[in-house]
C-alpha cells in the first residue's frame, strides 16, 4: 500500500476470514465492524427455504446502544403534553432514517430497539391517562391504536404490536 501513498492504521487494520457455509475453518478474526454494520456468518435461507451460513452485514453493537441512548434521551413518557400525532411527527424522520439505513441487511437485528419505542409509548399513555394506568390496559390501547392507524409510527411497518 505504500507504493502507491496509502497508510494503514495498525489496529484498525487486519485481515478477516469470512466463514460460511463452505469455508468453515477456524481463525482470530471472524468479524470486522464497517459503518455501523457487522460483517460476520450469519444464518440465511435460501428460496427454497434450505438454511445456510452466510458472511453478510447487520445492525453493529455499538450501533444499537447509540440508537438506544438517543430513545431514551428522548424521554418520550414524559412528553404528556403532546397528543399521539405530535410524538410521531417528533420522531418518524429519525426512525425512518434508522430503518433506511441499517434496515437494508438483516432487519430482525433492529427488532429489539424499535420495540423498545413502543415500550415508551405504553409509558406515555400510562402517564397521560389516568384511566389507563394499568399496565395491560395501556398495551390494549397501544395495540388499539396500532390497529387503527397502522401508519402513523415509521417503525409500525416493522414492529406493530404492542409487545
Amino acid at each position: 500500500m505504500e507504493e502507491v501513498g496509502l497508510q494503514l492504521h495498525p489496529t484498525k487494520t487486519k485481515i478477516v476470514y469470512c466463514r460460511d457455509t463452505r469455508r468453515r475453518k477456524e481463525y482470530e478474526n471472524i468479524a470486522f465492524t464497517y459503518l455501523g454494520y457487522t460483517f460476520r456468518s450469519r444464518s440465511a435461507r435460501r428460496k427454497n427455504g434450505e438454511r445456510y451460513s452466510a458472511f453478510s452485514p447487520a445492525i453493529s453493537k455499538e450501533a444499537l446502544k447509540k440508537i438506544g441512548e438517543e430513545v431514551r434521551s428522548w424521554r418520550l413518557h414524559r412528553r404528556v403534553t403532546f397528543t399521539f400525532q405530535e410524538l410521531a411527527d417528533a420522531i418518524n424522520k429519525i426512525v425512518a432514517g434508522w430503518m433506511q439505513y441499517y434496515g437494508r441487511f438483516y432487519r430482525s437485528a433492529m427488532y429489539p430497539v424499535l420495540a423498545r419505542i413502543n415500550a415508551y409509548l405504553v409509558r406515555w399513555i400510562r402517564q397521560k391517562y389516568a384511566r389507563l394506568k394499568a399496565s395491560k390496559k395501556a398495551h390494549r390501547k397501544l395495540l388499539e391504536i396500532t390497529e387503527r392507524y397502522p401508519r402513523m409510527f415509521a417503525h409500525w411497518k416493522w414492529v406493530p404490536s404492542a409487545s
